[in-house]
């Protein structure tokens, strides 16, 4: 802790109220009279200015410098000391000072630092007892001074217990409440990390979109635009080539609504909306097939099913390969493979495209989401591809992990 211990920062706030209540009551048995002349305080102003002072002190505990932690130790020791030797009766109360002052070692020290000074206060402790007890001996029988004499081992034995008590008590809480403290702050490093990565993740699916938005629909609409610009133009003039232009616009707009759908589909959480997986990629590729006139060919071999997440996943490895073999690969042809052969998920991508150079164009942001999302599963993923000679894509999943 970096800041001084004060009231509005005390960690055991109920530690602070104890001890008020113990030297209210030591304040006030020293400034009421006593009825015996031998407990009577010989300095009673002396013993209540101590023990105010004692109290102002635990208002305000360091943390920081060690030498003002010695400081502020060795002036409550010597507080302590006058009280218990000019006290009178409230030297009976005493002891109680020397527990106040172990748990606040507790609170400013390291363990080394507690464990001396509960040492000095159970010597202490012992030095006072002994000098209260043969100070003015008591006048007794023989039978009861040997009975007697086992009462200060019992008291310091107690005493001493008492003091290892708090000690082994007060690490435990601090440590506790130190865990604690660590375990929120790393609760709070996690949360800043998994909002950071959420924002991430939600900026590049935004800039994904934006391309695909940008590369798809926004070239059909200008081609759009200028067939029916150039169709306006010739209405009159020439209407059958007129003709020709608006039935490319109609083409046009529909495969701008085809890139719209596509970009929605590939939006929802569940893209599957209830179909098996063989079922969804069936209808994704004949929607691909519709809409670029590339030949898909694909074999499933299935031997049981996967849990969704693995299903989603899947499916969004297949959508997102067919998107770029649709823009960049050229192809005439297109195949899957899908087969689970001894607790292991195999998918092969294959077309015959152009192909591409894997030393400079796997960054993509395409390639990048699914080899992600194959890593995410535990999975291998590779990319095989030469130009001229078409691109293969491998996704190699255990399934044994994730069905158990």
């Amino acid at each position: 802790m970096s800041r001084p211990i004060q009231i509005n920062n005390h960690p055991f706030r109920f530690l602070l109220y104890l001890e008020w209540v113990l030297l209210a009551i030591a304040v006030l048995t020293a400034a009421l009279p006593s009825p015996s002349p031998r407990f009577s305080a010989r300095f009673p102003e002396l013993t209540i200015c101590s023990l105010i002072i004692f109290g102002i002190m635990g208002l305000r505990l360091p943390t920081k410098n060690y030498f003002n932690k010695l400081i502020y130790t060795v002036c409550q020791i010597l507080l302590i000391v006058t009280t218990g030797f000019f006290g009178g009766r409230i030297a009976r109360l005493f002891p109680f000072l020397y527990i106040i002052l172990v748990t606040r070692s507790c609170l400013i020290f390291q363990l080394p630092g507690r464990l001396l000074v509960t040492m000095i206060s159970f010597s202490l402790f012992l030095l006072t007892l002994r000098y209260r007890l043969f100070k003015s001996p008591l006048s007794l029988s023989p039978h009861a001074q040997e009975r007697f004499r086992f009462f200060p081992l019992s008291l310091a034995l107690i005493f001493g217990l008492s003091l290892i008590f708090i000690l082994l008590l007060m690490n435990a809480v601090i440590s506790e409440r130190q865990s604690r403290e660590k375990l929120a702050i790393a609760n709070e490093k996690l949360r800043q990390y998994t909002l950071r990565i959420e924002n991430q993740a939600t900026l590049e699916e935004r800039n994904r979109i934006a391309r695909e938005i940008h590369d798809s629909l926004g070239h059909s609409l200008t081609a759009l635009n200028l067939q029916l610009e150039t169709a306006l133009k010739l209405w009159q003039s020439n209407p059958a080539k007129a003709q020709t232009f608006l039935a490319r616009a109609k083409e046009l707009g529909s495969k701008s609504l085809n890139d719209v759908r596509h970009s929605v589909s590939a939006m929802r959480y569940n893209p599957l909306q209830d179909q098996t997986l063989a079922q969804a990629i069936a209808s994704l590729l004949e929607d691909f097939q519709r809409s670029n006139g590339i030949s898909a060919i694909c074999l499933i071999d299935l031997e049981y099913s996967l849990p969704s997440d693995v299903v989603i996943s899947i499916y969004r490895i297949i959508q997102e390969s067919l998107t770029n073999i649709s823009k960049y690969a050229h192809a005439s042809e297109v195949k899957l493979e899908i087969a689970t052969i001894k607790g292991r998920f195999h998918l092969i991508i294959q077309d015959n495209g152009t192909g591409f150079d894997i030393m400079q164009n796997t960054t993509g942001f395409g390639l990048q989401s699914m080899r992600d999302r194959t890593l995410a599963l535990g999975g291998e993923f590779k990319i095989n591809s030469h130009l001229g000679s078409g691109c293969q894509i491998l996704v190699d999943i255990p399934l044994l992990s994730l069905t158990r």
